[in-house]
């Protein structure tokens, strides 16, 4: 029998002691962790070309009928004024009160035709939503290899090419130029004697094409890739590498969704499965899940809401866009601090918080508490290591106030008291020094990542 979130939620004391204490294993990119080690292959995406295999790790929702436009654009900030078969986008969503429920990467296939990518949070959203209003639509659901049935591959490979010589390697790939396209605009080529589908865009902040198509055709189109890369220093990149590159990009990949209280909450966590509420982890504190929501605002998605069109939470939206608002940015740790967090692990004193590299993140929503002179400031959402750049980083939401390049202030890393979330150990919490940065961190990325 498939328990619900409600009745999760209830049977822990609260959605809170739920997701803090959530005994569901650490997340992890269902692909090979290394082909040769994650610095080297940190450095290609931004040194000479990385091929990343995103076939196994993400969820498509494929939305097909004639209210499938309709259901999407109630359920979205973006404006969907012109988006014609063959175009992407950010999908951006929020609940009814305008706080940020996920994002995920919107693809238009064929009229009537839609495929949804990401994390689960937000497809759950737009799947509940269109199941229970009055909409003419269809849904097919392809889970992460994780949450698949064994046995039973994806629909779907999907294929990541990105760094300065990716356009050379597309070009000898399909032999020939490839056609212009913008950011997140879509083409089809011709490789290896079959039909692939192009999007143009980048997930570490570098010039990227996420090459896409049946299952069946992918070690065909593998193989084709892995041929013409040689002489441009095609790597290979495994998962540990991969799961950091949105550091980069400043992605902040999986923000606590706005789902456990507000209009219509009841009934949604009464549809959802409880293994789909996820885990909480961080520093910071509250017995109000509420205070760990966001807007699309704090991580710096106002450019993607659009008040052309009526949408779930678009009156709350409007008057979050009228407030002041946090500013999404890069806090670089001091090299003192992270150094004295890894001394921590030898000797006979209770240790900081273990630090995996080149992803530190223990949960699927990480939310550390962020401070300048005891003053709480903001959240920090992501951490880790960037090997190019030699810096280790998270990515925040600060306000204003403290969200000048070079404000110094002080993540608290570490949980007190400990949860029991298989990924928390028994340590002591600790606090580390940090300089805020522009986000993306990556100058190439803010420079470059949205051009035409």
């Amino acid at each position: 029998m498939v328990i619900s979130a409600a009745a999760a939620i209830t049977a822990a004391g609260g959605a809170v002691p739920l997701l803090r204490n959530a005994q569901a294993r650490p997340t992890i990119f269902p692909v090979t962790p290394e082909f040769t080690n994650w610095r080297s292959e940190q450095r290609s995406w931004s040194q000479t070309v990385a091929l990343l295999d995103q076939s196994h790790h993400m969820t498509d929702l494929f939305i097909s009928g004639p209210d499938a436009l309709r259901l999407l654009r109630d359920t979205a900030v973006n404006s969907f004024a012109d988006f014609p078969v063959d175009a992407a986008k950010q999908f951006v969503a929020v609940n009814h009160e305008g706080y940020l429920i996920g994002d995920a990467i919107l693809f238009h296939l064929e009229e009537d035709e839609y495929d949804l990518v990401g994390w689960y949070m937000v497809l759950d959203w737009v799947q509940y939503i269109g199941e229970t209003g009055d909409y003419d639509v269809t849904f097919r659901r392809d889970a992460n290899t994780l949450m698949r049935e064994p046995g039973i591959p994806p629909e779907l490979y999907r294929y990541e090419l990105q760094g300065p010589n990716a356009l050379a390697l597309v070009e000898k790939l399909i032999g020939g130029s490839v056609p212009h396209t913008k950011f997140f605009g879509m083409s089809r080529l011709r490789v290896a004697g079959v039909e692939v589908r192009s999007l143009r865009h980048g997930m570490a902040g570098q010039p990227g094409f996420e090459l896409f198509g049946p299952w069946a055709d992918g070690e065909r189109v593998l193989a084709a890739i892995l041929e013409a890369g040689e002489g441009l220093d095609l790597v290979r990149v495994g998962a540990r590498a991969y799961s950091s590159a949105n550091l980069e990009s400043a992605w902040v990949p999986s923000p606590l969704p706005a789902i456990f209280t507000g209009e219509g909450s009841a009934d949604y966590l009464a549809w959802l499965p409880a293994s789909r509420a996820g885990s909480l982890a961080g520093s910071f504190v509250s017995e109000d899940i509420e205070d760990y929501y966001l807007t699309p605002y704090d991580l710096g998605y106002g450019r993607s809401v659009a008040f052309d069109h009526d949408f779930i939470g678009r009156a709350a939206l409007e008057r979050f866009a009228a407030a002041p608002q946090r500013r999404k940015v890069t806090l670089v740790w001091d090299a003192e601090d992270l150094a004295a967090i890894i001394a921590s692990y030898v000797g006979d004193e209770l240790p900081a918080k273990f630090i995996e590299f080149p992803k530190a993140r223990y949960g699927l929503y990480q939310v550390d508490r962020v401070h300048v002179d005891g003053a709480a400031v903001g959240l920090s959402h992501d951490v880790g290591y960037i090997t190019g750049l030699q810096s280790f980083v998270s990515l925040a939401s600060i306000d204003e106030a403290h969200a000048e390049p070079g404000t110094r202030v002080t993540v608290v890393w570490g949980e007190s008291p400990n949860s029991t979330k298989p990924a928390v150990e028994p340590h002591r919490q600790v606090e580390v020094h940090a300089t805020v940065a522009p986000a993306p961190f990556s100058a190439f990325a803010r420079e470059n990542y949205r051009k035409g």
